[in-house]
C-alpha cells in the first residue's frame, strides 16, 4: 500500500459527480489516494488543514505564450519558465499548455525546449506546435505520436507578410485544408486564431486615416478587426472541419458576433470547442487602459462582455484560458498603433474569474470551475491525470479562500512582464495553496522556492 504522505483536511471539495463536499483528501506520491470523509481513512505522514476553505482541482490554462523578452516564440532559458510558472501558481494554475512558435520543423528543438522548460518549471506543462511550413506539416504526425502534441494552431491571419513581425511565412486555405487532413488522419485538433485579415487590413486603412493619431486608442483598435472578421474565420475554419471530419478548438472567442457562428457550426455538426479569455470578460473598449490592453483579437464592446458571459451560463462555452502574453511593458510603447498586442493575465487568473463571474454576477462556482479544470483538461488529452480531484489522478489543486479581499498591486505580481492590466482592481477571493503533484508551489499565499525545476512535461493523447 501506497504511504500516505499528506492528508488534506478540513476543506469544502469540489469533487467530480458530487459538487462541493466536506472531505479530505489523501495524497501518497504524487498522486490522489483516496477522498474520505473528514478524519476517515489512512494516518498521513503530515496533515495541512483547509478549514474555511475552497478545495478545487488544479486549474489547467491550456492557452498562454511562453516567451523570452520581446520574443514570444519559446522559452529560451529556464527563468522564462520559471518566471511564468510562479505567475501561474500564484493564479492557482498546476498544469498549462503554451503555444511554440518557430519558422523551421520542432523536432530538432523538442528535446531542448522540453529540458530549458522542465529546469525551471514549478508547474506540469504540455506544448502546442504552431504550424505553418510544408515541412512541419510533413512532421506533424510524429508530433502527435511520439511527442505527444496532439494540438496544431494556425494563424488564419497570418496572410503575406503579416507574420513577418513573429518571423513566420503567410499560409492560405489550401494549407488550412491539408492541415486538417493530417490532424484528422492522426488523433490531432486545430487551434486556429481566427481572423479575416484581408478584410482587416482594408478597416485597418480606413480606421488609420480617420484616426491616425489613435485618440480613439482601443476602439479604433476594434474597429480594425471588428467581431465578424473574428465570427467569418471561426465559419470557415469550423466549416472545413466538418467537411475533412476533424475537431476544432476556438481560441480566445471574444465577441458575441464570434460565439454565435461558433454555436452555429456546432449545431450544424461540427465537433467544435469553445474556448474564452479572462479579460474578455472582465475588459473592454471603456477600460481606461488604452494601449496597455491593446490584444488580438481586440477587446470588445461592453455588449460583448454581456453575451460572452450570456453563453457561460447558457453552457455554450467550454473553457476559459488567459492567453498570457510576457513581453515587457516597453512593449506597449507608441500609442495604439505601435503597442504590441497581447498582455500578462496568470497572476490573477482564478481570482479575477470567480471574483466576476461568482462574486458580482452570481454564477455557481461550480459552473466556473469546470471552465477552468475538467473541460480543458477532457479537451487538451490532460485527463484522467489532471482536472479532476478522484483517486489516480494527479495531487494538483488550487486551494482559495472565497472571502479574502485583496487588491492587484504590482510589486506582488511573479511575471516578468511586470505588469497586470488587474493592477488597482479589488479581488473577492484568493489563492492561499497550489499544489502540484503533492507537492507546494504556493503555500500560505507565497511562492516555494524549492518548487522551481520540479514541473514535468505531460505528453498528451486526444480521446
Amino acid at each position: 500500500m501506497t504511504k500516505v504522505d499528506t492528508r488534506l483536511a478540513g476543506g469544502t471539495v469540489l469533487l467530480p459527480g458530487l459538487g462541493f463536499r466536506e472531505a479530505d483528501v489523501l495524497v501518497g506520491d504524487g498522486r490522489i489516494l483516496a477522498v474520505t470523509e473528514p478524519g476517515a481513512g489512512e494516518e498521513a505522514a503530515e496533515t495541512v488543514r483547509l478549514d474555511g476553505l475552497t478545495v478545487l482541482p488544479g486549474a489547467c490554462d491550456v492557452h498562454l505564450h511562453l516567451g523570452h523578452g520581446s520574443d514570444i516564440a519559446r522559452p529560451r532559458v529556464p527563468s522564462d519558465a520559471d518566471t511564468e510558472t510562479a505567475a501561474a501558481a500564484i493564479g492557482g494554475v498546476t498544469s498549462f499548455i503554451p503555444y511554440v512558435m518557430s519558422p523551421t520543423p520542432y523536432a530538432p528543438l523538442f528535446d531542448e525546449l522540453k529540458a530549458v522548460t522542465e529546469q525551471g518549471a514549478r508547474i506540469d506543462f504540455g506544448f502546442h506546435f504552431v504550424i505553418s511550413t510544408d515541412e512541419q506539416l510533413a512532421e506533424l504526425p510524429r508530433y502527435i505520436a511520439e511527442f505527444g502534441v496532439p494540438t496544431a494552431k494556425l494563424f488564419m491571419n497570418i496572410r503575406g507578410d503579416e507574420g513577418k513581425r513573429l518571423g513566420l511565412p503567410g499560409t492560405d486555405d489550401g494549407f488550412l485544408f491539408r492541415l486538417l487532413e493530417v490532424l484528422r488522419d492522426h488523433g490531432g485538433m486545430l487551434c486556429p486564431h481566427p481572423e479575416n485579415i484581408e478584410v482587416a487590413w482594408v478597416l485597418r486603412d480606413r480606421v488609420l486615416a480617420a484616426d491616425p493619431d489613435g485618440k480613439d486608442g482601443l476602439s479604433s483598435w476594434n474597429a480594425t478587426r471588428p467581431p465578424f472578421v473574428e465570427a467569418d474565420a471561426i465559419r470557415r475554419a469550423a466549416y472545413f472541419g466538418r467537411v475533412v471530419g476533424a475537431p476544432v478548438y476556438t481560441v480566445h472567442t471574444s465577441s458575441g458576433e464570434a460565439l454565435a457562428a461558433a454555436v452555429e457550426q456546432r449545431r450544424q455538426g461540427s465537433r467544435i470547442t469553445i474556448e474564452t479569455c479572462t479579460h474578455y470578460l472582465t475588459h473592454d473598449t471603456t477600460t481606461p487602459l488604452g494601449a496597455v490592453a491593446k490584444v488580438n483579437p481586440p477587446l470588445r464592446e461592453p455588449a460583448d462582455r454581456e453575451a460572452l458571459w450570456e453563453g457561460i451560463r447558457r453552457g455554450d462555452i467550454d473553457t476559459v484560458g488567459t492567453d498570457h502574453i510576457h513581453r515587457p511593458i516597453t512593449s506597449k510603447d507608441g500609442g495604439i498603433w505601435k503597442a504590441q498586442p497581447g498582455f500578462p493575465g496568470l497572476d490573477a487568473f482564478l481570482p479575477a474569474l470567480f471574483t466576476e463571474g461568482h462574486h458580482r454576477r452570481g454564477i455557481p462556482l461550480e459552473r466556473l470551475a469546470e471552465l477552468v479544470t475538467s473541460k480543458p483538461a477532457d479537451a487538451m488529452g490532460l485527463s484522467p491525470r489532471k482536472g479532476r480531484i478522484a483517486p489516480g489522478a494527479d495531487a494538483d489543486f488550487s486551494v482559495l479562500d472565497m472571502k479574502a479581499k485583496w487588491t492587484v498591486e504590482r510589486g506582488g505580481l511573479a511575471t516578468d512582464a511586470g505588469y497586470s492590466v488587474y493592477e488597482g482592481q479589488e479581488m473577492a477571493c484568493r489563492v492561499v495553496h497550489t499544489v502540484v503533484r503533492g507537492r507546494f508551489a504556493v503555500r500560505d499565499g507565497a511562492l516555494v522556492d524549492d518548487a522551481r525545476g520540479t514541473g514535468r512535461f505531460v505528453a498528451r493523447r486526444l480521446r
